[in-house]
């Protein structure tokens, strides 16, 4: 006799702590060690062993070399192309931001599931895509006022405004300023979770298809299955165009800062 199956879409986003740190506290803050942190160490240590292997200075750059090698040039082309010769001191924090992300997606898609693992997509959590985005975010101000001092503020005021028109301008810039980081963080962080969510609604389908009889099976669960692996595909892609976009618009961002555009 078949049995129904309720897949819950939300539980894959549900931070729970590891076995023995439940009651974890510290000065009245659970540091209980999650899931979450579990994974964004994962891909701290995939990461660096990455990078590790690419760094070998080979007088003919291997496989590995040259992929990070690649990686590299394209942030540095980047930061070159959107701040000029003054991007490249921020090669190394735009670059482990894009990997950083760029890992994060990828791994949490990986299908473990099958094996009993369950990844988790931390970048689908606005709380860390919110943290990377007032990181970015900290770094254009302290570019910004180091660099220009209280004329940063001229940022605020599109060269060629008249006069009259500055105190309607500038809180508009203002406004639109202070809000690039919750922009920032919420596209990563819905791009991210819609994709997941839409997986683990299809998954629903394919099991009460196969619990419901071979017919509704065959209507219902193989249409379903090969949908979801049309969407994993294009996950794939999303997780790389949501990395760039991240990455791109901090190097936009730090060329106001640097260039006062």
């Amino acid at each position: 006799m078949a049995h129904s199956a309720k897949v819950d879409p939300m539980h894959q986003f549900t931070i729970e702590p590891l076995a023995g740190t439940e009651n974890w506290e510290l000065a009245g803050f659970n540091i209980a060690f999650t899931n979450s942190a579990l994974w964004m160490l994962i891909t701290v240590v995939v990461l660096a062993i990455f990078v590790a292997g690419g760094m070998r200075r080979q007088v003919v750059p291997g496989r590995w070399q040259m992929m990070v090698e690649s990686f590299t040039g394209f942030i540095d082309d980047m930061l070159e192309a959107n701040i000029g010769k003054a991007g490249r001191k921020y090669v190394p924090y735009v670059f482990s931001l894009f990997m950083f992300i760029l890992f994060a997606n990828l791994l949490g898609l990986l299908p473990l599931g099958v094996i009993g693992l369950h990844p988790f997509t931390f970048t689908s959590h606005f709380t860390v895509t919110g943290i990377l985005a007032v990181i970015s975010f900290s770094i254009v101000l302290l570019v910004g006022f180091f660099k220009h001092g209280f004329h940063f503020f001229s940022l605020f005021v599109p060269h060629g405004t008249p006069w009259p028109m500055v105190p309607i301008i500038a809180p508009i810039e203002l406004i639109s300023f202070m809000v690039r980081p919750f922009s920032l963080a919420l596209r990563l962080f819905v791009a991210m979770m819609a994709g997941h969510v839409l997986l683990e609604v299809l998954s629903s389908f394919v099991i009460s298809g196969g619990n419901a009889g071979p017919l509704y099976g065959i209507a219902i669960g193989i249409p379903s299955m090969v949908l979801m692996i049309a969407i994993c595909a294009l996950e794939l892609l999303v997780a790389g165009i949501q990395a760039y976009v991240f990455a791109l618009l901090t190097s936009l961002y730090i060329n106001d800062a640097e260039n006062l555009h």
